[in-house]
């Protein structure tokens, strides 16, 4: 399973600890997104952060599957 992580607020003013989780996880900006695969480290880092990020489960297939 597939899950996309947004970040949703800023880490000025936080802990440096999350500060690198947010880095490490590919985020950067308030809104930046990424893809990553669901397992059991990432479910800690996002333990971690949670109060900085959105979760979502990435649809599989393309956007062209409604179509057929």
């Amino acid at each position: 399973m597939k899950v996309r992580i947004t970040q949703t607020r800023s880490t000025i003013g936080g802990q440096r600890v999350h500060h690198e989780t947010v880095r490490s996880l590919g985020l950067g900006r308030i809104g930046s997104s990424r893809v990553h695969e669901h397992n059991p480290s990432l479910e800690g880092m996002l333990r971690r952060v949670r109060h900085l990020v959105r979760v979502e489960e990435e649809r599989e297939g393309g956007a062209g599957d409604a179509a057929e």
